[in-house]
């Protein structure tokens, strides 16, 4: 596969065109695509994604999200790499992205940047809730479409689409009509103004630039409430405190805001229980049955 990676992308009007390549490796880490550092003659250093051909909406995807995100960034703060080609091959697609040296540091800056990212998207929304197009969030569907109030946004084109899914594995048992309402009511009351979303803020998908600004990657973009990126980060842990001094200090959430981290995070329990089963299914199963105490 590699060597027939090599001979597409260098080909004359191929993706890196007429460069000259010094060295490529394999990087390891992800769970969907490969993905390769390539080091070129001319000094550039770029990062490669590759999967199937049949893969290619599931880039796009993500090419649209890091384009989106940068539109809104402070570069300041914040390093998002710019997609520099999205392409496919005879049996391949591959996302080509800018080299970025990725450290566990400080996350001030990436605290405030991300707060200042949602600040800004917030100022200039279209006035709904949602994405343009059907996207994936991993390699889970993650439908499109708009809407103009937040709870019924959350509760149809996130919550309902994952707990379908979650149905052919036996969740149906365990949650009803009644709960979501309930959380939809909850949702609609809290009516925040969307901002763009990462959409898969967990520390995987994070990191800090040698420089000390935060960089993101890996997202699954859409028009939320705020509020759902920072449930994330808390999901799965990995976020140091000075990440959320460094949020809470540029953008304060709501004194509320803690109360909707177990109904946003139900939709990330539900998505990684139907990609990757086992013990999320139980954790999801467990949310429900905290939520109903709530309603």
């Amino acid at each position: 596969m590699l060597e027939t990676l090599k001979k597409e992308l260098f080909a004359k009007g191929g993706p890196l065109g007429n460069a000259e390549m010094e060295s490529v490796s394999q990087v390891s880490g992800g769970c969907i695509h490969m993905a390769w550092k390539l080091v070129l003659k001319d000094n550039r250093i770029v990062f490669i994604k590759t999967n199937s051909s049949e893969s290619f909406p599931i880039l796009n995807f993500e090419a649209e999200c890091l384009k989106s995100l940068k539109e809104f960034s402070d570069d300041n703060y914040l390093v998002i790499p710019k997609p520099i080609k999205i392409a496919k091959l005879t049996n391949t697609c591959i996302l080509i992205l800018p080299w970025l040296n990725i450290e566990n540091g400080d996350q001030t800056s990436l605290g405030k940047g991300l707060a200042k990212l949602h600040q800004s998207s917030s100022k200039h929304n279209r006035g709904s809730f949602g994405w343009a197009n059907n996207g994936y969030i991993g390699s889970g569907p993650q439908p499109g479409g708009w809407m103009k109030t937040w709870g019924d946004y959350f509760i149809n084109l996130r919550l309902m689409p994952q707990l379908e899914i979650a149905s052919k594995w036996g969740l149906k048992d365990f949650y009803n009509k009644k709960l979501l309402e309930g959380l939809r009511s909850i949702l609609n009351e809290h009516s925040p103004e969307p901002s763009l979303l990462h959409g898969d803020l967990w520390s995987g998908n994070v990191g800090t630039h040698p420089d000390g600004k935060g960089i993101l990657f890996d997202p699954a973009s859409y028009w939320g409430d705020r509020e759902v990126d920072l449930a994330m980060s808390k999901l799965f842990g990995g976020f140091t405190k000075s990440f959320y001094i460094g949020y809470g200090n540029t953008w304060p959430l709501s004194e509320s805001a803690g109360d909707r981290i177990e109904i946003y995070n139900l939709y990330h329990l539900l998505n990684h229980a139907n990609l990757f089963k086992g013990s999320y299914q139980n954790q999801c199963i467990t949310s429900i049955k905290r939520l109903e105490c709530i309603l």
